[in-house]
């Protein structure tokens, strides 16, 4: 027998949608305790704490008490609807501190939460007047229902800001590209694949939705909940997902291998202010080449430019730009020609007969399947089993 909350397809759907949200307000405060256990916590694992708070507090919320807020409290439901503008920010600050040396937070960041601010300030002081007060409604924002235009521009701020920071996190994500690049030898573990995925879905779902509510308030289509719903219930499964990644993420750029921004525009820019002569880059080049044939460096799968330029005594600085501009190449394409050609000798050598491709793979320097068949088709042409049989 059908209990009494699940008597209509409505009281049901409403009794599993507050499930499944009070599950993932449960999930994050469950990967919060997680995180406060992790030792040593990075600044990227307590923006996370504070991202995760917010989330758990914030869909917890709407589980309890949104029908009764939007029914009952209409200012109140204003400011839980404004919550919603700081969703992009903690996804971009905590992006921002994994691509960069993670050590601090300027005040520049704070300005993210302006927004926020001003919204509140805005619906705290219409508070105190009636006539205001009354004509802040999100069932009916449109022109002909005398809606303040302020009021109008920050729901239009709310509802698009989850998209802009989306765009604005991917390029922190080329940022990052570039670091990997002229920094690392392997993008295995730095690459930040997960949260890429993750953000490229959830920026698409986020997008639509935002342009379902759009079409509600515009052609009356659809119901105000089910735009919050829908967009409470993309927030539910993004919080288990960036809880659950997120316990695991290790920093990218420690002390050592932090790559100053100064210095990666003057690698953009062929290093036009360098001190470096055309003899004493020839020079390096040299030593270079002698250099990863004698000690094959590229066999370390962790290889970094810092590291390199410590063995050959340059600065990192110099042993760039020799690998740019002499040879034409990155750090990262620099290596791992060094691992392809390794591999093209070793898949030959007899000793090597009873080894899998993968296996091979690891032994010439590459630590990731994936990279490895992508460098060797970029290299050759052809896969690994093709190339093998071609050998």
């Amino acid at each position: 027998m059908a209990s009494p909350s699940c008597v209509t397809g409505k009281n049901c759907t409403f009794a599993i949608m507050k499930f499944v949200f009070l599950i993932a307000s449960f999930n994050a405060f469950f990967f919060t305790i997680l995180l406060f256990q992790k030792k040593p916590r990075a600044l990227h694992d307590k923006i996370l704490i504070l991202w995760l708070i917010y989330l758990g507090s914030f869909i917890g919320v709407y589980a309890f008490y949104s029908h009764e807020l939007f029914t009952r409290f209409q200012l109140l439901s204003i400011s839980l609807i404004s919550l919603l503008m700081l969703h992009g920010p903690f996804l971009y600050l905590y992006i921002k501190i994994l691509v960069s040396d993670g050590s601090l937070l300027s005040w520049k960041d704070v300005g993210h939460l302006i927004p926020f601010v001003f919204f509140n300030l805005y619906i705290f002081i219409s508070s105190f007047n009636p006539v205001i007060s009354q004509r802040l409604d999100i069932y009916k924002v449109t022109p002909g229902n005398n809606t303040p235009l302020l009021f109008s521009l920050f729901l239009l701020l709310t509802a698009f800001s989850g998209t802009v920071y989306f765009l604005l996190t991917f390029r922190l994500f080329k940022r990052l590209d570039i670091n990997i690049f002229n920094n690392f030898s392997n993008p295995a573990n730095i690459d930040l694949y997960w949260i890429r995925k993750l953000v490229l879905v959830f920026g698409i779902v986020w997008t639509a939705l935002i342009s379902v509510t759009v079409v509600h308030h515009i052609f009356n289509m659809f119901s105000m909940v089910f735009c919050t719903d829908g967009l409470f219930l993309s927030l539910s499964v993004f919080v288990i997902l960036i809880g659950y990644f997120g316990l695991k993420q290790k920093v990218i750029f420690s002390a050592q291998h932090n790559l100053i921004e100064a210095e990666a525009a003057k690698i953009l820019t062929k290093y036009s202010g360098s001190r470096l002569t055309g003899s004493e880059a020839k020079q390096h080049a040299e030593k270079l080449t002698d250099y990863m044939k004698s000690s094959k460096s590229y066999l370390n799968p962790d290889l970094s430019l810092p590291q390199l330029a410590a063995e050959l005594n340059i600065s990192s600085h110099y042993l760039s730009q020799v690998i740019n501009e002499q040879f034409n190449l990155n750090f990262f394409d620099f290596v791992n020609r060094y691992r392809v050609e390794a591999f093209k000798e070793k898949i030959k050598d007899p000793e090597f007969r009873n080894y899998s491709l993968l296996g091979i793979a690891f032994e010439c320097g590459f630590n990731s399947k994936s990279a490895f068949n992508r460098i060797l088709k970029q290299a050759t042409g052809l896969t690994p089993s093709q190339f093998k049989k071609a050998t």
